[in-house]
């Protein structure tokens, strides 16, 4: 069997332009799906496809280690971010393909099954832009919540920590705590509930600042509390908090999360699947997380490429706590893919139909080409015009 193709499919979902990559083969009718979306990186990722391609073409797509490699040696320069993204989704598509090709399900091939179900959660506001990252009312914010937990969720993601540098005034420190609060009165106790503080605060002591309004109501973690790159800001953070503390989403590959579980610097580690190379790069990552005492919760706003290889990975990793996804985002979104992924409450369940099971409609996805992502990142402007961390 010998890879014969790569090629990319751009799909426009307002918040995000979802790439989905197409491996084909030589055997009539076998093909693998993976997705490589990287928000506002979508012409650079899709070139890295176009650039990585030849590193694959005439390679047996089941060896899957082997054409990894290939990408990453025969690049020469040290791939970031956008590179190891477009490596992402055509591993990804490998695992399609090897599960088709033997008709199991991928999880099958990861090792197993060691749940029956995949806990999962979702963000205020379902998917839509602004109800995700500024949600900042507390009628809107009860409101929201509500909405979600009525879809059958038991754990939701919030973004109300404000912009902000190196100090936390205390108004914004008390509003955050009034806004916790209330969420936690709309939800109550029987609903975890996450804080993306979106690495705004710019010093350890303004992150505290608003960790300690949130402590008193139980957040399941509070996630990237700083800037990542910073291993030893996050150590103190982790050390000194009453809650969990969640980072790892903007982290490339094995390298950069080895001396985050070397300081025992968090407590939950969010690889992104589609950003950190891949399948066999997260079980590393995961494998490694385990060794020190850390559980996974992998970081998915993506498109449902993302979501159904971080269904197969989730139901094969033992320290796997739960899953991020965004379901819904768009109105258009279960008729451009179909997908094995159902939900029951606050849980997926156990796909076993071969490869990931999804398939995409072409033709539907034509319907909603490239187009520039909504800039949300320029939001991030202090009153004195000072550009900050979105």
């Amino acid at each position: 069997m010998k890879i014969t193709g790569v090629k990319t499919f751009v799909v426009n979902a307002e918040m995000r332009n979802w790439i989905f990559v197409k491996v084909l083969t030589d055997q009539p009718g076998l093909y693998g799906w993976g997705e490589a979306s990287l928000n506002w990186k979508t012409r650079a990722v899709t070139g890295a496809v176009e650039d990585l391609e030849p590193t694959v073409l005439g390679r047996d797509p089941r060896d899957i280690e082997q054409c990894v490699r290939a990408m990453n040696k025969f690049s020469y320069y040290k791939l970031g971010m956008v590179g190891v993204t477009a490596i992402s989704g055509i591993e990804h598509a490998l695992w399609d393909i090897f599960g088709k090709s033997v008709g199991l399900p991928v999880w099958r091939l990861l090792g197993g099954k060691v749940r029956d179900r995949v806990r999962v959660y979702t963000h205020l506001g379902l998917g839509e832009m602004k109800s995700v990252y500024e949600t900042f009312d507390i009628g809107s914010l009860k409101e929201r919540a509500a909405a979600v937990t009525e879809k059958g969720y038991d754990a939701l993601k919030v973004v109300f920590i404000p912009y902000g540098a190196h100090s936390a005034p205390v108004p914004a420190q008390r509003h955050v705590g009034k806004m916790m609060q209330a969420l936690r009165d709309t939800v109550g106790d029987g609903v975890d509930i996450m804080i993306d503080f979106h690495g705004r605060p710019g010093s350890i002591a303004a992150a505290m600042g608003y960790i300690r309004e949130l402590e008193p109501y139980k957040p399941m973690f509070c996630e990237e509390p700083v800037q990542p790159g910073d291993t030893e800001a996050l150590r103190r953070i982790a050390e000194q908090a009453d809650c969990p503390i969640a980072s790892g989403e903007r982290l490339v590959g094995l390298r950069e999360f080895m001396p985050v579980f070397a300081q025992k610097a968090v407590h939950i580690a969010q690889p992104d699947l589609n950003h950190t190379g891949g399948l066999l790069e997260g079980k590393r990552i995961a494998a490694l997380a385990e060794a020190e005492l850390i559980g996974i919760a992998p970081h998915n706003p993506n498109g449902p490429l993302a979501g159904v290889a971080a269904l197969h990975f989730d139901i094969s990793t033992p320290n796997f706590v739960i899953q991020e996804e965004m379901s819904g985002a768009v109105p258009w979104y279960d008729d451009v893919v179909q997908t094995p992924i159902r939900r029951t409450g606050s849980h997926w369940e156990v796909p076993d139909v071969p490869g990931f099971g999804i398939e995409v409609n072409e033709a539907e996805a034509a319907k909603h080409p490239f187009k520039p992502e909504v800039m949300h990142t320029t939001s991030a402007v202090l009153d004195d015009g000072t550009i900050v961390d979105w």
